[in-house]
């Protein structure tokens, strides 16, 4: 007689790209974005002033890039909650104080600068706030994607237990006359 032996469903995670990945992919997210944001920035400050454009654009395009960076660039696998985009609010508005202080710096040095300069000095200006925004989103709003954060803890702790409150896998010596066999495991309650 053969032992029977339960086999258990084995659950692969999220597997999170490592730092180098990640950021391949904060650069194609975030960059993307940030291009199309500074476009969308130059022609809304056609009708408003510019840091007012800067502004509503950084909004949506905040709240687009943390919904991608939670699926795609950080890969915790779910959309983001509440908390991620607080956070990522947080540093967003870092990145719009660095940007908007780049381009009045620019005004205050040169009156009436050409579009292709203010574009110039305020991708260069996201490009140095993005580098800081990621290293804020990857070790500090999107960490549970890597290692379960408080949320995600939570969530597979509790996950498991009840997993393991409804299978539980005893290893049970069989012991016929005389002789023991193979540790034999039953499941219990599945």
């Amino acid at each position: 007689m053969k032992p029977q032996i339960a086999q258990q469903a084995k659950t692969v995670g999220d597997v999170a790209p490592g730092p180098f990945g990640s950021f391949v992919r904060f650069v194609v997210c975030g960059g993307g974005i940030g291009v199309l944001s500074s476009g969308a920035v130059a022609l809304l400050a056609g009708t408003m002033p510019w840091a007012v454009a800067n502004a509503v654009i950084t909004v949506a395009s905040t709240v687009l890039c943390t919904e991608l960076h939670a699926l795609f660039t950080f890969g915790t696998g779910r959309r983001a909650g509440w908390r991620q985009h607080w956070q990522s609010a947080g540093s967003a508005t870092a990145a719009y104080a660095v940007t908007s202080l780049a381009v009045l710096i620019l005004h205050l040095v040169q009156s009436s600068p050409g579009m292709l300069t203010e574009q110039v000095v305020y991708l260069s200006a996201s490009g140095l706030a993005g580098i800081g925004r990621f290293l804020v989103l990857r070790l500090f709003v999107f960490a549970g994607g890597r290692d379960g954060g408080q949320e995600r803890t939570w969530d597979r702790a509790f996950g498991r237990r009840a997993a393991a409150a409804r299978r539980r896998v005893v290893s049970v010596p069989t012991r016929l006359p005389n002789r023991v066999l193979t540790p034999a495991a039953f499941a219990v309650g599945s």
